[in-house]
């Protein structure tokens, strides 16, 4: 009998310690302590493989790190256990979302859900996350599965954190704060619904307010990672949002992602998302530190060959940018993203430019812009990207690589960048039709700049050298009518903004008259004497003028 006594007390013993465990890492999953979270998860299946929950918790760990293979294992490793199995259909069905097949994963939810009591409310949890987690979320599932759990048990407060966060994904902030607030305030020991509290602020551009949020949660626990991350990405946009204080924001953004890195771990996932900070950050220099420390620990994991070319590309190594990238690109497994394509395509014109920047391998060139279609093509907001390339090339005087770039950015209507990309495109094809060594103008090209402008006056009816350069490209397509509207449409846009402006863009107002006096010179001579004159009157030793107001009399 004291035998058995003592059998019960050391399993009851076993089983708390097993449960501790447990919560210690969904402690270190809170915290993104990811690494720390696996290894204990690990040894709470390998001692107790019936443990169904701690094989669903270590799935969910891998999908979060998109390691999809690891993930699928170990869901189905706890789909035999005898604790907590069904907790593994959430995992698997978030699979089946992330390949969208919706229907698969309702079923899987079906099964999850059929069997609960009233107040179950954890598996509800799970599941709105496995909605909110896909890789296209779906935040209005989540918070319907959600408020079904919290009119069952509202105080329960990882239905709160839960519905606080569907709510931020759907930009509903205040039912989103409410939510956070609950969650808190029913478990003091939530402090991630404190620390959302403070991203709240963040996402209304209340920089101030939201860093003193994130003071308050330091102040609670200094030790708790995420919250220095969120410092870091608040930091990062304040900078973005007001430019002024852009370096220093920058740099307490990255200073705030080395503690957090600190905090959690150096893993390879980690550093991965260290990485796209950097690449959010314009640190380029760490970018390239941090992928060749990747490299060290997993030379294999493809990813890195991102970080390698896009930290290549930007140190000035554009071969070592191409190795990486077409590596990275050309394998349909690897998850490519637009902004790979972007790169690879600035890597080849890159390597394909002459010393001084003006020309470019045609070859490299076409292959250079079919990458930068793909990116367009894959996310059309991608296009507001090309604005600072194609201006480069611009400045460079590659006129004809900088219309080729802008002819895809214009491809957006909705691009943040449309009325200056239209502008430099007409500008970049007027040019390259206007260079010393140029035969005979292209007349596809000249039409395509005159729409470009055309969209750019539609857009922006005062924008003076729109007019002015559509009037000179009309007059390159030998279109002389319309050269000469455009000319006086300049002349009155100019003229409404007051004589200073008249007076500054002096020698264009004689261009103009000079331009439409010889248009009518041969079919309205009178109209043609107005318009020399008007020149005489700005410039009265203006030859041109002089002299063909000698021939018209």
């Amino acid at each position: 009998m004291n035998k058995f006594k003592i059998f019960s007390l050391a399993l009851v013993a076993t089983t708390v310690a097993k449960a501790q465990d447990l919560e210690t890492a969904k402690k270190a999953i809170d915290a993104e302590q990811f690494e720390k979270a696996k290894s204990l998860l690990k040894s709470i299946i390998q001692a107790k493989p019936s443990n169904g929950k701690a094989a669903f918790l270590l799935g969910n760990i891998y999908l979060k790190q998109n390691i999809a293979d690891s993930a699928t294992i170990y869901f189905q490793k706890g789909l035999t256990a005898s604790e907590g199995a069904r907790l593994n259909n959430i995992g698997l069905a978030q699979m089946d979302l992330d390949a969208n097949n919706r229907a698969a994963a309702q079923a899987k939810f079906d099964m999850v859900t059929k069997d609960l009591k009233k107040k179950d409310t954890e598996e509800y949890v799970y599941i709105a996350r496995a909605f909110m987690n896909a890789d296209k979320p779906d935040y209005a599932s989540a918070i319907t599965v959600l408020t079904k759990a919290a009119t069952a048990n509202p105080t329960d407060a990882q239905v709160q954190l839960a519905l606080g966060d569907a709510y931020y994904g759907e930009r509903k902030q205040n039912e989103a704060y409410v939510a956070y607030r609950n969650a808190y305030q029913t478990d003091s020991s939530l402090i991630r619904a404190k620390m959302q509290l403070g991203v709240l602020l963040k996402g209304a551009k209340a920089y101030t307010e939201a860093v003193k949020a994130y003071n308050e949660v330091i102040a609670i626990n200094p030790n708790y990672g995420p919250v220095y991350r969120e410092l870091a990405e608040t930091h990062y946009l304040w900078g973005n949002n007001v430019p002024s204080t852009y370096t220093e924001n920058i740099q307490k953004a990255l200073g705030f992602y080395e503690k957090y890195m600190s905090l959690t771990d150096y893993s390879v996932t980690s550093r991965m998302r260290h990485a796209d900070f950097l690449i959010l950050a314009k640190d380029y220099k760490a970018l390239e530190v941090e992928a060749n420390k990747m490299k060290e620990l997993d030379g294999v994991n493809p990813r890195i060959l991102r970080y390698l070319g896009y930290s290549a590309y930007e140190n000035g190594n554009p071969d070592a940018a191409l190795d990486a990238l077409q590596k990275y690109t050309s394998n349909p497994a690897n998850k490519i993203i637009p902004r790979d394509y972007l790169y690879l395509g600035q890597a080849k014109i890159k390597k394909g430019s002459s010393a001084d920047g003006k020309t470019i391998d045609p070859t490299l060139l076409a292959s250079a812009i079919a990458d930068i279609k793909k990116a367009v093509e894959m996310e059309p907001l991608a296009a507001n990207e090309l604005n600072e390339l194609g201006k480069k090339l611009y400045d460079l005087k590659a006129f004809s690589a900088a219309a080729a770039v802008f002819e895809v950015a214009v491809t957006n209507p909705t691009s943040k960048n449309y009325l200056l990309d239209n502008f430099y495109l007409g500008n970049s094809l007027y040019y390259d039709n206007t260079r010393k060594d140029v035969v005979k103008a292209d007349p596809i090209a000249l039409q395509k700049a005159d729409v470009a402008f055309g969209n750019v006056i539609t857009a922006s009816p005062t924008t003076a050298d729109a007019y002015l350069f559509r009037a000179r490209t009309n007059n390159l397509l030998d279109n002389d009518e319309m050269m000469a509207t455009y000319y006086q449409q300049y002349i009155d846009v100019v003229t409404a903004k007051g004589e200073a402006e008249v007076t500054k863009n002096k020698s264009k107002f004689i261009e103009a008259y000079n331009s439409m006096a010889a248009h009518f010179a041969n079919t309205d001579k009178a109209k043609a004497i107005e318009f020399f004159n008007k020149t005489l009157a700005l410039d009265p030793a203006n030859n041109y003028a002089t002299e063909s107001l000698k021939l018209l009399k």
